[in-house]
């Protein structure tokens, strides 16, 4: 007869980079095997809130500083899908425990890619939110003023409803967005994208290295979201090949 929340009884996996008080919180690191926080992550609080079973924390890349999940000190985490291959990282761990049906729902964090590029390597859907929608009170940094947590599900549904229960100001963080947050899954009722304008980077699609299967994707897509009325623009940014040695500049 009590009232519950949007995620009662939802086991949810958490990236072992976010303080549970309840449980160690190691980064995958030797230097923190035994490291017990006195205190929840921001986004953990969120999730008992919601009523929802936080399961276990989830293996990544050590201190997140990687692209593959085998630099953890606990070992490498294999893609369910093919398991001579990698899940991506470094949050490879947390999509990796979806795409095999682990558990339905998980958190990452993304400073460069790091739930994104797992997500489409374990074939799982993965969200870098906007900057300050979501708190990074209790994440253990690799650079903060990137870092974002982010929802890991198997739809876009499933993570516009994760989402929706960790986004919110919180006023322990500096860089928090004092917004409303918007109601993510209503937004799905509508297909209508008219007045949206989706850019297709050139560069991204012209480079070496690209599978015609991926090129043929991205496009497919664009035709999808063409139909439902948005618009696809073409667009050239030249000085994209010069992104990831600026990354890894910015980032230590």
């Amino acid at each position: 007869g009590e009232p519950l929340g949007a995620l009662a009884g939802v086991p949810v996996a958490v990236k072992d980079v976010l303080c549970t008080q309840d449980m160690p919180t190691t980064c995958s690191s030797n230097m923190l095997r035994n490291f017990q926080p006195p205190y929840d992550a921001s986004v953990v609080e969120k999730l008992r809130k919601a009523d929802a079973i936080i399961i276990g924390k989830t293996n990544m890349d050590e201190f997140a500083m990687g692209a593959s999940t085998e630099t953890s000190a606990f070992g490498i985490t294999r893609n369910p899908w093919d398991l001579t291959r990698t899940p991506g990282g470094s949050s490879g761990g947390a999509t990796a425990c979806v795409a095999a049906g682990t558990v339905p729902l998980s958190l990452g964090t993304d400073t460069g890619g790091s739930i994104r590029q797992p997500a489409g390597f374990c074939g799982v859907t993965g969200l870098k939110p906007t900057y300050g929608r979501v708190s990074r009170y209790g994440l253990v940094a690799f650079a903060s003023s990137l870092d974002q947590v982010g929802p890991i599900g198997w739809s876009v549904e499933d993570i516009a409803l994760l989402l929706q229960c960790i986004s919110g100001y919180e006023p322990r963080d500096s860089t928090s967005l004092k917004h409303d947050v918007p109601d993510y899954r209503a937004a799905l009722e509508s297909s209508d994208l008219r007045g949206l304008n989706i850019g297709i980077l050139r560069e991204a699609l012209d480079v070496d290295g690209v599978d015609d299967a991926v090129r043929e994707g991205v496009m497919t897509s664009a035709k999808v979201f063409e139909q439902a009325g948005a618009e696809i623009i073409e667009i050239s940014l030249p000085h994209s090949k010069y992104w990831v040695p600026t990354y890894y500049v910015i980032a230590p």
